[in-house]
Protein backbone atom coordinates (compact mmCIF):
# COMPACT_ATOMS: atom_id res chain seq x y z
CA UNK A 1 0.00 0.00 0.00
CA UNK A 2 1.22 3.54 -0.64
CA UNK A 3 2.63 5.35 2.36
CA UNK A 4 1.21 8.58 3.75
CA UNK A 5 4.36 10.45 2.76
CA UNK A 6 7.00 9.52 0.20
CA UNK A 7 9.70 10.10 2.84
CA UNK A 8 8.18 7.27 4.90
CA UNK A 9 9.91 4.95 2.44
CA UNK A 10 13.41 5.86 3.57
CA UNK A 11 16.39 6.19 1.26
CA UNK A 12 19.84 7.56 2.14
CA UNK A 13 19.36 9.88 -0.83
CA UNK A 14 17.21 11.97 1.51
CA UNK A 15 20.51 13.23 2.92
CA UNK A 16 20.55 15.26 -0.31
CA UNK A 17 17.62 17.27 1.08
CA UNK A 18 19.88 18.43 3.89
CA UNK A 19 22.72 18.97 1.43
CA UNK A 20 20.56 21.13 -0.83
CA UNK A 21 19.52 23.38 2.04
CA UNK A 22 23.17 23.73 3.05
CA UNK A 23 24.08 24.62 -0.51
CA UNK A 24 21.49 27.40 -0.57
CA UNK A 25 23.10 28.77 2.61
CA UNK A 26 26.30 29.09 0.61
CA UNK A 27 24.54 30.90 -2.26
CA UNK A 28 23.35 33.62 0.13
CA UNK A 29 26.83 33.88 1.63
CA UNK A 30 28.15 34.62 -1.88
CA UNK A 31 26.25 37.92 -1.75
CA UNK A 32 28.13 38.99 1.37
CA UNK A 33 31.44 37.61 0.19
CA UNK A 34 31.52 39.45 -3.11
CA UNK A 35 29.32 42.50 -2.55
CA UNK A 36 30.55 44.01 0.72
CA UNK A 37 34.11 45.05 1.68
CA UNK A 38 36.10 42.82 4.03
CA UNK A 39 39.63 44.30 4.02
CA UNK A 40 42.44 42.10 5.31
CA UNK A 41 40.31 38.96 5.30
CA UNK A 42 39.47 36.40 2.63
CA UNK A 43 35.85 36.22 3.83
CA UNK A 44 33.47 38.72 5.45
CA UNK A 45 32.77 38.41 9.16
CA UNK A 46 30.14 39.82 11.50
CA UNK A 47 31.99 43.13 11.96
CA UNK A 48 32.32 43.68 8.19
CA UNK A 49 28.65 42.92 7.69
CA UNK A 50 27.54 45.28 10.46
CA UNK A 51 29.79 48.04 9.12
CA UNK A 52 28.28 47.70 5.65
CA UNK A 53 24.79 47.55 7.13
CA UNK A 54 25.26 50.81 9.03
CA UNK A 55 27.01 52.77 6.26
CA UNK A 56 25.55 51.30 3.08
CA UNK A 57 22.69 52.66 1.02
CA UNK A 58 19.16 51.23 1.12
CA UNK A 59 19.88 48.62 -1.56
CA UNK A 60 22.96 47.41 0.29
CA UNK A 61 21.09 47.22 3.57
CA UNK A 62 18.22 45.29 1.95
CA UNK A 63 20.70 42.88 0.37
CA UNK A 64 22.44 42.23 3.69
CA UNK A 65 19.17 41.64 5.54
CA UNK A 66 17.97 39.28 2.81
CA UNK A 67 21.28 37.40 2.78
CA UNK A 68 21.35 36.99 6.55
CA UNK A 69 17.72 35.84 6.58
CA UNK A 70 18.43 33.35 3.79
CA UNK A 71 21.49 32.00 5.57
CA UNK A 72 19.60 31.59 8.85
CA UNK A 73 16.58 29.92 7.27
CA UNK A 74 18.41 27.42 5.09
CA UNK A 75 21.01 26.66 7.76
CA UNK A 76 18.11 25.73 10.04
CA UNK A 77 16.63 23.53 7.30
CA UNK A 78 20.05 21.99 6.71
CA UNK A 79 20.46 20.99 10.37
CA UNK A 80 16.84 19.92 10.82
CA UNK A 81 16.92 17.63 7.80
CA UNK A 82 20.33 16.26 8.79
CA UNK A 83 19.04 15.28 12.24
CA UNK A 84 15.91 13.73 10.68
CA UNK A 85 18.08 11.70 8.29
CA UNK A 86 20.46 10.51 11.00
CA UNK A 87 17.53 9.31 13.10
CA UNK A 88 15.80 7.59 10.19
CA UNK A 89 19.04 6.07 8.91
CA UNK A 90 19.83 4.63 12.34
CA UNK A 91 16.44 2.88 12.47
CA UNK A 92 16.57 1.83 8.81
CA UNK A 93 19.92 0.06 9.28
CA UNK A 94 18.17 -2.47 11.53
CA UNK A 95 15.58 -3.48 8.91
CA UNK A 96 15.49 -6.20 6.26
CA UNK A 97 15.21 -3.43 3.66
CA UNK A 98 18.72 -2.28 4.56
CA UNK A 99 20.10 -5.82 4.29
CA UNK A 100 18.69 -6.07 0.78
CA UNK A 101 19.92 -2.57 -0.09
CA UNK A 102 23.47 -3.39 1.06
CA UNK A 103 23.75 -6.13 -1.56
CA UNK A 104 22.99 -3.87 -4.52
CA UNK A 105 24.73 -1.15 -6.52
CA UNK A 106 22.84 1.37 -4.38
CA UNK A 107 24.99 0.55 -1.33
CA UNK A 108 27.32 3.39 -2.31
CA UNK A 109 24.44 5.82 -1.70
CA UNK A 110 25.28 5.73 2.01
CA UNK A 111 28.11 8.13 1.13
CA UNK A 112 25.35 10.75 1.04
CA UNK A 113 25.72 10.77 4.83
CA UNK A 114 29.34 12.04 5.02
CA UNK A 115 28.50 14.36 2.12
CA UNK A 116 25.70 15.96 4.15
CA UNK A 117 27.80 15.97 7.34
CA UNK A 118 30.64 17.81 5.61
CA UNK A 119 28.21 20.36 4.20
CA UNK A 120 26.77 20.89 7.68
CA UNK A 121 30.23 21.68 9.06
CA UNK A 122 30.81 24.14 6.20
CA UNK A 123 27.40 25.67 6.89
CA UNK A 124 28.21 25.96 10.58
CA UNK A 125 31.34 27.91 9.75
CA UNK A 126 29.27 30.30 7.62
CA UNK A 127 26.85 30.80 10.51
CA UNK A 128 29.76 31.64 12.79
CA UNK A 129 31.24 34.16 10.35
CA UNK A 130 27.92 35.91 9.79
CA UNK A 131 26.35 35.92 13.25
CA UNK A 132 29.10 35.57 15.88
CA UNK A 133 30.92 38.80 16.90
CA UNK A 134 34.68 38.51 17.40
CA UNK A 135 34.95 35.08 15.77
CA UNK A 136 37.88 36.12 13.59
CA UNK A 137 39.98 36.83 16.68
CA UNK A 138 39.91 33.14 17.64
CA UNK A 139 39.64 31.63 14.16
CA UNK A 140 43.19 30.24 14.26
CA UNK A 141 42.13 28.03 17.15
CA UNK A 142 39.06 26.88 15.25
CA UNK A 143 40.91 25.79 12.11
CA UNK A 144 42.60 22.73 13.68
CA UNK A 145 39.27 21.73 15.24
CA UNK A 146 37.55 22.02 11.87
CA UNK A 147 40.28 19.96 10.23
CA UNK A 148 39.81 17.21 12.81
CA UNK A 149 36.06 17.24 12.16
CA UNK A 150 36.52 16.99 8.39
CA UNK A 151 39.13 14.27 8.81
CA UNK A 152 36.72 12.27 10.98
CA UNK A 153 34.00 12.64 8.33
CA UNK A 154 36.50 11.65 5.65
CA UNK A 155 37.46 8.51 7.58
CA UNK A 156 33.76 7.64 7.92
CA UNK A 157 33.39 8.03 4.16
CA UNK A 158 36.45 5.88 3.48
CA UNK A 159 35.09 3.17 5.78
CA UNK A 160 31.69 3.21 4.08
CA UNK A 161 33.13 3.23 0.57
CA UNK A 162 35.63 0.55 1.56
CA UNK A 163 32.72 -1.63 2.66
CA UNK A 164 31.09 -1.22 -0.75
CA UNK A 165 34.28 -1.80 -2.75
CA UNK A 166 35.34 -4.68 -0.54
CA UNK A 167 32.04 -6.44 -1.20
CA UNK A 168 31.92 -5.99 -4.97
CA UNK A 169 35.64 -6.69 -5.47
CA UNK A 170 35.63 -9.91 -3.45
CA UNK A 171 32.08 -11.21 -3.83
CA UNK A 172 31.13 -9.67 -7.16
CA UNK A 173 27.50 -8.90 -7.72
CA UNK A 174 27.87 -5.41 -9.17
CA UNK A 175 25.06 -5.08 -11.70
CA UNK A 176 26.56 -3.28 -14.68
CA UNK A 177 23.24 -3.20 -16.53
CA UNK A 178 21.63 -1.37 -13.57
CA UNK A 179 24.53 1.09 -13.46
CA UNK A 180 22.92 3.17 -16.21
CA UNK A 181 23.33 6.45 -14.33
CA UNK A 182 26.06 8.48 -12.63
CA UNK A 183 25.04 7.44 -9.12
CA UNK A 184 28.45 5.90 -8.47
CA UNK A 185 29.95 9.41 -8.66
CA UNK A 186 28.21 10.25 -5.37
CA UNK A 187 31.18 8.96 -3.28
CA UNK A 188 33.47 11.27 -5.28
CA UNK A 189 31.19 14.17 -4.40
CA UNK A 190 31.36 13.22 -0.72
CA UNK A 191 35.18 13.15 -0.68
CA UNK A 192 35.27 16.45 -2.60
CA UNK A 193 33.06 18.08 0.05
CA UNK A 194 35.40 16.84 2.78
CA UNK A 195 38.35 18.13 0.78
CA UNK A 196 36.95 21.61 0.22
CA UNK A 197 36.27 21.97 3.94
CA UNK A 198 39.75 20.70 4.73
CA UNK A 199 41.21 23.26 2.31
CA UNK A 200 39.54 26.24 4.02
CA UNK A 201 42.48 26.85 6.42
CA UNK A 202 44.79 26.94 3.40
CA UNK A 203 42.98 30.06 2.21
CA UNK A 204 42.31 31.68 5.58
CA UNK A 205 44.96 30.70 8.12
CA UNK A 206 47.98 32.91 8.78
CA UNK A 207 49.88 29.91 10.15
CA UNK A 208 52.05 28.23 7.50
CA UNK A 209 51.97 24.87 9.29
CA UNK A 210 48.18 24.82 9.45
CA UNK A 211 47.87 25.99 5.85
CA UNK A 212 50.43 23.44 4.67
CA UNK A 213 48.67 20.59 6.46
CA UNK A 214 45.36 21.70 4.97
CA UNK A 215 46.85 21.70 1.47
CA UNK A 216 48.39 18.24 1.84
CA UNK A 217 45.36 16.52 3.39
CA UNK A 218 42.85 18.20 1.07
CA UNK A 219 44.96 17.06 -1.89
CA UNK A 220 44.39 13.45 -0.84
CA UNK A 221 40.62 13.95 -0.97
CA UNK A 222 40.94 15.90 -4.23
CA UNK A 223 42.74 13.03 -5.94
CA UNK A 224 40.51 10.39 -4.38
CA UNK A 225 37.47 12.24 -5.67
CA UNK A 226 38.90 12.64 -9.15
CA UNK A 227 39.84 8.97 -9.48
CA UNK A 228 36.44 7.73 -8.33
CA UNK A 229 34.58 10.17 -10.58
CA UNK A 230 36.61 9.24 -13.68
CA UNK A 231 36.06 5.50 -13.25
CA UNK A 232 32.38 5.87 -12.30
CA UNK A 233 31.65 8.13 -15.27
CA UNK A 234 33.15 5.65 -17.74
CA UNK A 235 31.24 2.73 -16.22
CA UNK A 236 28.01 4.72 -16.16
CA UNK A 237 28.32 5.89 -19.75
CA UNK A 238 29.06 2.34 -20.90
CA UNK A 239 25.88 1.06 -19.29
CA UNK A 240 23.76 3.97 -20.51
CA UNK A 241 24.91 3.48 -24.09
CA UNK A 242 23.73 -0.13 -23.92
CA UNK A 243 20.66 0.07 -21.68
CA UNK A 244 19.57 3.69 -21.78
CA UNK A 245 19.56 5.99 -18.75
CA UNK A 246 17.50 4.93 -15.74
CA UNK A 247 14.60 7.37 -15.45
CA UNK A 248 14.41 7.27 -11.66
CA UNK A 249 18.11 8.10 -11.21
CA UNK A 250 18.49 10.38 -14.24
CA UNK A 251 19.22 13.47 -12.07
CA UNK A 252 22.59 11.87 -11.22
CA UNK A 253 23.67 12.73 -14.77
CA UNK A 254 24.10 16.28 -13.47
CA UNK A 255 26.19 15.36 -10.41
CA UNK A 256 29.39 16.38 -12.21
CA UNK A 257 28.23 20.02 -12.01
CA UNK A 258 28.38 20.31 -8.19
CA UNK A 259 31.46 18.06 -8.13
CA UNK A 260 33.33 20.54 -10.35
CA UNK A 261 32.24 23.54 -8.28
CA UNK A 262 33.44 21.94 -5.05
CA UNK A 263 36.73 20.78 -6.57
CA UNK A 264 37.19 24.19 -8.18
CA UNK A 265 36.80 26.01 -4.85
CA UNK A 266 39.13 23.46 -3.28
CA UNK A 267 41.81 24.26 -5.87
CA UNK A 268 41.28 28.01 -5.52
CA UNK A 269 41.73 27.73 -1.74
CA UNK A 270 44.88 25.70 -2.19
CA UNK A 271 46.25 28.19 -4.74
CA UNK A 272 45.66 31.07 -2.33
CA UNK A 273 47.48 29.27 0.46
CA UNK A 274 50.36 28.34 -1.80
CA UNK A 275 50.69 31.96 -2.88
CA UNK A 276 50.52 33.49 0.60
CA UNK A 277 52.71 31.00 2.46
CA UNK A 278 54.91 29.23 -0.08
CA UNK A 279 55.56 31.73 -2.87
CA UNK A 280 53.62 29.87 -5.57
CA UNK A 281 51.61 32.67 -7.15
CA UNK A 282 49.49 31.77 -10.20
CA UNK A 283 47.93 35.16 -10.83
CA UNK A 284 44.57 36.39 -12.12
CA UNK A 285 45.02 34.84 -15.56
CA UNK A 286 45.38 31.34 -14.16
CA UNK A 287 42.25 31.81 -12.03
CA UNK A 288 40.30 33.06 -15.03
CA UNK A 289 41.46 30.05 -17.07
CA UNK A 290 40.51 27.59 -14.31
CA UNK A 291 37.05 29.03 -13.64
CA UNK A 292 36.36 29.30 -17.38
CA UNK A 293 37.19 25.63 -17.96
CA UNK A 294 35.12 24.50 -15.00
CA UNK A 295 32.11 26.60 -16.02
CA UNK A 296 32.34 25.47 -19.65
CA UNK A 297 32.37 21.83 -18.58
CA UNK A 298 29.40 22.41 -16.30
CA UNK A 299 27.38 23.95 -19.13
CA UNK A 300 28.22 20.97 -21.35
CA UNK A 301 27.11 18.53 -18.63
CA UNK A 302 23.89 20.49 -18.05
CA UNK A 303 23.10 20.31 -21.76
CA UNK A 304 23.77 16.56 -21.83
CA UNK A 305 21.87 15.75 -18.64
CA UNK A 306 19.07 18.17 -19.44
CA UNK A 307 18.54 16.52 -22.82
CA UNK A 308 18.09 13.11 -21.18
CA UNK A 309 15.76 14.48 -18.49
CA UNK A 310 13.58 16.21 -21.10
CA UNK A 311 13.48 13.13 -23.34
CA UNK A 312 12.37 11.01 -20.38
CA UNK A 313 9.75 13.52 -19.27
CA UNK A 314 11.30 13.54 -15.81
CA UNK A 315 9.64 16.73 -14.57
CA UNK A 316 6.18 15.57 -15.62
CA UNK A 317 6.63 12.30 -13.75
CA UNK A 318 8.63 13.10 -10.62
CA UNK A 319 8.12 16.83 -10.01
CA UNK A 320 4.54 17.42 -11.12
CA UNK A 321 3.16 13.92 -11.69
CA UNK A 322 2.14 11.00 -9.51
CA UNK A 323 5.61 9.50 -8.99
CA UNK A 324 8.14 10.45 -6.33
CA UNK A 325 11.81 9.59 -5.98
CA UNK A 326 14.29 10.63 -3.30
CA UNK A 327 16.77 10.99 -6.17
CA UNK A 328 14.89 14.14 -7.26
CA UNK A 329 16.85 16.00 -4.59
CA UNK A 330 19.92 15.49 -6.77
CA UNK A 331 18.44 18.20 -9.04
CA UNK A 332 19.11 20.88 -6.42
CA UNK A 333 22.88 20.50 -6.26
CA UNK A 334 23.60 21.36 -9.95
CA UNK A 335 21.62 24.62 -9.81
CA UNK A 336 23.22 25.64 -6.53
CA UNK A 337 26.66 24.72 -7.85
CA UNK A 338 26.13 26.67 -11.08
CA UNK A 339 25.12 29.75 -9.08
CA UNK A 340 28.21 29.54 -6.87
CA UNK A 341 30.56 28.88 -9.80
CA UNK A 342 29.14 31.87 -11.69
CA UNK A 343 29.93 34.09 -8.70
CA UNK A 344 33.53 32.84 -8.62
CA UNK A 345 33.87 33.08 -12.41
CA UNK A 346 32.64 36.68 -12.40
CA UNK A 347 34.47 37.95 -9.30
CA UNK A 348 37.64 35.88 -9.04
CA UNK A 349 37.94 35.35 -12.77
CA UNK A 350 36.64 38.19 -14.93
CA UNK A 351 36.90 41.07 -12.45
CA UNK A 352 40.35 40.25 -11.08
CA UNK A 353 41.69 39.69 -14.60
CA UNK A 354 40.35 43.10 -15.65
CA UNK A 355 37.94 41.72 -18.25
CA UNK A 356 34.92 43.48 -16.74
CA UNK A 357 34.43 46.21 -14.16
CA UNK A 358 33.00 45.25 -10.78
CA UNK A 359 29.39 46.39 -10.37
CA UNK A 360 29.24 47.45 -14.03
CA UNK A 361 26.56 46.45 -16.54
CA UNK A 362 28.42 43.33 -17.67
CA UNK A 363 29.00 42.34 -14.06
CA UNK A 364 25.33 42.49 -13.13
CA UNK A 365 24.22 40.83 -16.36
CA UNK A 366 26.26 37.73 -15.51
CA UNK A 367 25.50 37.91 -11.79
CA UNK A 368 21.78 37.89 -12.55
CA UNK A 369 22.28 34.43 -14.07
CA UNK A 370 23.71 33.26 -10.74
CA UNK A 371 20.78 34.79 -8.85
CA UNK A 372 18.29 33.20 -11.27
CA UNK A 373 19.85 29.78 -10.70
CA UNK A 374 19.78 30.37 -6.93
CA UNK A 375 16.10 31.29 -6.77
CA UNK A 376 15.17 28.47 -9.13
CA UNK A 377 16.70 26.08 -6.63
CA UNK A 378 14.88 27.72 -3.73
CA UNK A 379 11.66 27.01 -5.60
CA UNK A 380 12.84 23.44 -6.26
CA UNK A 381 13.60 22.84 -2.57
CA UNK A 382 10.19 24.09 -1.50
CA UNK A 383 8.50 21.99 -4.16
CA UNK A 384 10.34 18.78 -3.25
CA UNK A 385 9.95 19.28 0.49
CA UNK A 386 6.22 19.70 0.04
CA UNK A 387 6.00 16.56 -2.14
CA UNK A 388 8.23 14.33 -0.01
CA UNK A 389 7.58 15.52 3.52
CA UNK A 390 4.00 16.59 3.02
CA UNK A 391 1.15 14.33 1.89
CA UNK A 392 0.69 14.73 -1.88
CA UNK A 393 -2.52 13.20 -3.14
CA UNK A 394 -2.19 10.01 -5.11
CA UNK A 395 1.61 9.99 -4.95
CA UNK A 396 3.31 6.60 -5.10
CA UNK A 397 6.90 6.54 -3.84
CA UNK A 398 9.49 4.92 -6.08
CA UNK A 399 12.21 3.03 -4.19
CA UNK A 400 15.76 4.02 -5.14
CA UNK A 401 17.67 1.43 -7.18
Amino acid sequence: MPTAKPSDTYSPLYFLASLGAGGLTVTFFMWLMFWIPHPGKTVPVFEDIMAALSTGNLMTQAMIVAAMAGIAFFAFQNIKLLIWNLQRYSAWRKTDAFEKFAKTNAQSQILAMPLALAMAVNGGFILGLVFVPGLWSIVEYLFPMAMVAFLAIGILGLKQYGGFLGRVMTEGGFNCAANNNFGQILPAFAFAMVGVGMAAPAAMSTNATVAGAAIVISTFFLMMSGLIAAVAMILGLRSMMENGANADTAPTLLIIVPLLTVLGILMLRQAHGLGVHFGVEEGAGATLALTSKLLATQVAVLLFGGLVLVKQGYAGRFLFGSENSAGSYALICPGVALSVMLHFFVNNGLVKAGVIEKFGMGYWSLTLLAIAAQFSMIWMVLLLNRRHFGTPKGATPVPAE
